[in-house]
């Protein structure tokens, strides 16, 4: 399994690495210790969420109020996305800035999004099913949405033609008009709590990775 840091900052992209015979292959989706390792974010599953998309259905971007924030990791298990994470947290320093996955199951790519981190994505296919464990559940006028047509953002979705949206989505504030009426959280909200992450004393997460997640 690699994990890997993406562009934007406290987010990451896990590629497993499958095991193949006659029968087919295996591979390990998400290991919360590797996370652990890897990230330094201690990540626990409390609702896991499906949805089921037409092709060209954009969805997104979605986000969670902080507190109480919730953590998604993301994966496509039918069809096929074009995967993107954009960093919503005011003052953070890539406040706006995107990363874009290609995600389907052949590959079993998928996407670690920490609290802050905005979510959108485009079906490629008919019949599209992305995954989500989350760390919180669900709780209602907690969510955030922004446009993911936004021209500041510029998202590169390549669209042919318009794409199928929600009216919630349609109507979604651009990112600069979501910070300009608060909705949006911080970058220091968003923060992992450095000293209890340092109070674990995991092997193979040290208060140096920790630093450089939080501080980044």
């Amino acid at each position: 399994m690699l994990i890997s840091e993406m562009t934007v900052p406290g987010a990451y992209r896990v590629q497993p690495e499958p095991l193949s015979d006659r029968r087919g292959y295996f591979f390990e989706s998400v290991k919360a210790s590797a996370l652990l390792a890897d990230s330094g974010w201690d990540f626990a599953v409390r609702q896991v969420n499906y949805s089921v998309s037409r092709r060209n259905t954009l969805r997104g971007i979605h986000g969670t109020k902080v507190p109480p924030g919730q953590a998604k990791f993301v994966t496509c298990v039918r069809g096929s996305a074009l995967d993107i994470a954009v960093d919503l947290r005011v003052g953070s320093p890539t406040f706006g800035h995107y990363d874009v996955t290609h995600q389907s199951p052949e590959t079993g790519t998928a996407v670690y999004l920490p609290d802050g981190v905005g979510h959108a994505f485009l079906a490629l296919t008919d019949d599209t099913c992305m995954s989500y464990l989350c760390s919180q559940e669900y709780e209602p006028g907690t969510m955030i949405d922004v446009d993911a047509l936004d021209p500041a953002l510029a998202l590169p979705w390549d669209l042919k033609e318009p794409p199928i949206r929600s009216d919630k989505d349609a109507a979604a504030p651009t990112l600069a008009e979501a910070a300009a009426a608060g909705l949006l959280p911080t970058f220091e909200q968003c923060l992992p709590l450095l000293g209890a992450l340092e109070a674990l004393s995991i092997p193979g997460v040290s208060a140096r990775k920790v630093r450089r997640i939080t501080k980044a």
